[in-house]
């Protein structure tokens, strides 16, 4: 078998409402070979993967997917539920996954759920490799294949606290963004976003951070307003170190003046020797070193979110207790037997790994890893009790004393932190702490919340739900409006008219299209961000308020849709266009794929159809959202049906657009006053406009506000470039148009006929990842409406250089032209420059533009030499 194509499609696609791994995999000669011909294969994956007995595939049932293979089934069906169960078994439970064939024999595309795209794909390629394996008869033991996914899934996923605060923001619909490879992470959008690092808020003092991060300014700072901390002085030699432990006394802590998760830090130092082993480990963390008081008691953890106590925790660094006869190292890995303990943060507690700081915590006691421990003797081998090192916690939350909880309250406002970790030293917190035998030891800016969410025992506490309270309070708004539009045609002028529409009204719209992402009319990235990065790039932006998305099925199909639910989706027709890729191989496809964007629309949105085009009406029940039609016919039945639903309605009536509803009805404008319209002869505009109408009734404006928005709107190379742009050359015109399909080529050809009363010349090139078919078609097209064909080849897509506009000839000449009537220039630059010479006066030069910006260049500076 051979993997043909592979990736991670994140958000709602053509196959499923969640993120999902697209595999095309060649099964080569087991196309002939069903599981019911391979002797013994059910028995052998069976064995070799017994929980695949839970699957319960197409016969609906347990154990349905070993009748399957009992029956017979092929390859690529088997790697579809492998790759499922080996993330399950890795601990990401997943269940969805299909298998399609496709024209071509043995080649399968296959699609099942990840968590993590990482550990999915390695899941796939994992399963591939086995499932081939299995069909010679050979079984693999998956138990290592477990631990890489797992290990994958660690290095990958966002840590326990941050995806405790994106679970419980998911859980109240707050979309949220990874913004990189670690924990930092938007959640919300637009200007709601909030932003965090692990635990540390977008609105987290950094001078609090800062305080924090100097253990020694900390305790000055707490010591000044009578908070109880150890005595101790900053060092930065050994000698300063033995003079400090004159003055405080064994036994003391060492620690580095700067730094976090325990790195460096020993404790309960008890004599010179150790003092030097202890002041070497903690100088290598920082220069300046801290030694202090060595406390007797335990070890709490206090947290406080928002200037409130919300949990405290007793907690214990992982130790070994002697048996007299094995090694500490031995007894390390009898702990780490325990099923309580995994990789990572996979369970409650983490293994114990014998490491640096384990041989250096032993060395300060004359031990090594081989050294065997006394009967029931305890040794501790990391110096800090986190969790993540193999440590233990006690959930005590309900045992604060009173006046301890409103010391650590002081405490935040002291340092100056809105989330908070306090550490104390102390017999208990059950009682106020008391200057000569407890104190805070050291406070923490972004502090784990593992110790509190899934504690060792006690109960668990809700962390999350604290900060998302804090960073979207009640009744906050978290989300923009989404607005996505789609179609085979007039996708980009109708996002750039509701965009328009919307801004003119006081909006600050994010608008993502084939050509840019535009930010409040200003273009900040340049290029097709149709897809979901386009979408992303918006959601980030923080100061738009609404969104406008252009979508287009490429992106669809590649990534899927870059947000999860929309106010307003809006499909306007569907035509032939790019069948025959990705397996989107008829229109029933390609209306499935569109329809997405109408699916995606939240229960409580609107979905927009254009009810003159059947495919996009098929559409109509799949939606949850409330349906919202507009059609050129007022007696179309489809709005009358809408109409009695209590639905809205945009139609044109006696000339004009308007509004319709059960009990109302209002005219938006007249079909002549509206700019792209061309005095209501461009009838693919009065679609657009009527779909814009449509999404922006939906999202509350009234008629006059729509209406101020359509008549400012121009089909010029300022506002709508590259879009149906008229550009008067004096004697002749030329027309600006990116159309490029058959039905953008039979939508325009009426219109651009009566432009002007000479020639009809157009630069034209076909788009070379389309059938042959296809390209021919759009040959015949063209040679309903046009004079004189300029061919250029300006998108070859897998193609040579030429070789798309061979056929598009083809088709020229099978649609009636002559040889004469065609000229080839293959370099769109020169195809602009010899149409536009060739124009006389009364001609219409068409230019289907690939790189607008250039050709609406060459244009003009054509047309300042005239």
């Amino acid at each position: 078998m051979k993997i043909l194509e592979m990736r991670a499609i994140r958000g709602p696609n053509y196959y499923s409402r969640h993120p999902v791994i697209l595999m095309q995999l060649d099964i080569e000669g087991l196309e002939t070979k069903p599981t019911d011909m391979i002797p013994g294969f059910k028995d052998n994956i069976a064995r070799m993967m017994p929980s695949l007995q839970e699957h319960k595939c197409s016969p609906g049932k347990v154990g349905g997917f070993y009748e399957r293979l009992v029956r017979g089934t092929w390859a690529g069906h088997v790697v579809e539920h492998v790759a499922l169960e080996l993330q399950c078994l890795a601990g990401h439970e997943v269940a969805f996954g299909k298998t399609f064939d496709t024209n071509e024999t043995g080649i399968y595309n296959l699609v099942y759920r990840y968590l993590d795209y990482k550990t999915g794909l390695r899941a796939g390629e994992m399963a591939v490799e086995l499932v081939e394996k299995l069909f010679r008869g050979v079984t693999t033991d998956v138990q290592p294949l477990i631990i890489e996914l797992k290990q994958i899934a660690a290095s990958s996923l966002l840590g326990p606290s941050t995806q405790s605060i994106v679970n419980e923001a998911t859980r109240r619909g707050i979309s949220h963004f990874r913004l990189n490879e670690d924990n930092y992470v938007q959640l919300g959008q637009g200007v709601y976003q909030r932003r965090i690092q692990a635990t540390m808020m977008d609105n987290t003092s950094a001078l609090g951070v800062e305080i924090a991060d100097d253990k020694e300014s900390t305790k000055q700072l707490l010591s000044s307003m009578g908070i109880p901390v150890p005595k101790g002085r900053s060092v930065q030699t050994a000698d300063e170190a033995m003079k400090a432990v004159e003055d405080i006394g064994f036994p003391v802590v060492v620690k580095p003046l700067i730094g976090n998760h325990g790195r460096g830090i020993t404790v309960n130092v008890t004599n010179a020797a150790e003092l030097l082993v202890a002041y070497g480990i903690a100088g290598e963390v920082c220069e300046t070193v801290l030694v202090e008081k060595y406390l007797e008691g335990f070890d709490f953890r206090i947290l406080v979110i928002d200037g409130k106590f919300v949990a405290a925790a007793l907690r214990e660094p992982a130790y070994v207790i002697g048996n007299g006869k094995n090694t500490i190292r031995q007894l390390i890995d009898e702990v780490n037997k325990d099923p309580n303990r995994g990789i990572g943060h996979e369970r409650n507690l983490t293994r114990i790994t014998a490491d640096s700081m384990t041989e250096r915590l032993l060395a300060v006691k004359q031990l090594t890893l081989e050294s065997i421990l006394a009967e029931g003797e305890k040794r501790y081998v990391k110096s800090t009790a986190n969790l993540s090192a193999g440590g233990t916690a006690l959930d005590v939350t309900d045992h604060v004393h009173p006046l301890n909880q409103l010391m650590a309250q002081r405490i935040s406002q002291i340092i100056g932190l809105n989330v908070i970790g306090i550490d104390i030293i102390a017999d208990s917190l059950e009682k106020p702490l008391h200057n000569d035998s407890s104190g805070v030891v050291e406070v923490n800016a972004a502090p784990g919340f593992r110790m509190h969410l899934n504690p060792t025992r006690g109960t668990p506490r809700d962390i999350s739900a604290h900060i998302v309270d804090m960073l979207f309070p009640p009744g906050t708004p978290h989300a923009v409006p989404i607005v996505a539009v789609t179609g085979t045609n007039g996708k980009t002028t109708t996002t750039r008219l509701i965009s328009h529409i919307l801004g003119l009204n006081g909006s600050t719209v994010g608008m993502t299209s084939t050509d840019a992402v535009i930010i409040d009319n200003i273009p900040i990235l340049t290029g097709d961000y149709s897809g979901p990065e386009g979408a992303r790039k918006v959601m980030m932006d923080a100061t738009i308020d609404l969104a406008v998305l252009e979508v287009a099925r490429g992106g669809i199909l590649r990534r899927g849709l870059g947000y999860t639910e929309s106010d307003v989706g809006v499909l306007l027709n569907i035509s032939s266009d790019h069948l025959g890729e990705g397996g989107i191989d008829t229109l029933e496809d390609l209306t499935r794929l569109k329809s997405t964007v109408t699916e995606a629309v939240k229960p409580t949105g609107h979905a927009v159809f254009n009810a003159d085009d059947p495919r996009v009406l098929s559409c109509l029940e799949k939606t949850k959202g409330h349906p919202i039609l507009f059609s050129r016919d007022p007696e179309h039945p489809a709005l009358k049906t809408n109409y009695d639903g209590g639905n809205l309605n945009v139609t044109v009536k006696e000339g004009n657009f308007i509004i319709q509803k059960k009990g109302w009805m209002s005219t938006v404008a007249s079909v002549v006053e509206i700019p792209i319209t061309f005095d209501g002869n461009a009838g693919f505009n009065i679609e657009n406009v009527m779909a814009a109408i449509a999404a922006t009734a939906a999202l509350g404006l009234n008629e006059v506000q729509i209406r101020a928005g359509l008549v400012s709107f121009s089909p010029s190379i300022g506002q709508s470039p590259g879009r149906m742009n008229v550009i008067d050359m004096g004697e002749f015109k030329v027309v600006v148009d990116y159309g490029h399909n058959i039905g953008a080529i039979n939508a325009t050809g009426d219109f651009i006929k009566g432009l002007m009363p000479g020639r009809k010349i157009r630069m034209a090139s076909g788009v070379g990842n389309r059938r042959q078919e296809d390209i021919l078609a759009f040959g015949r097209a063209l040679a309903m409406y046009y004079d004189h064909i300029v061919l250029c080849d300006s998108d070859p897509r897998g193609r040579t250089v030429g070789e798309t506009a061979q056929i598009v000839n083809e088709g020229l000449l099978e649609g009636g032209f002559t040889p004469e009537m065609v000229t080839l220039v293959t370099d769109e630059k020169e195809a602009t420059k010899v149409s536009l010479e060739m124009a006389k006066p009364g001609d219409l030069v068409v230019l289907q533009a690939d790189n607008i910006a250039q050709v609406i260049k060459d244009v003009l500076a054509h047309k300042a030499k005239l």
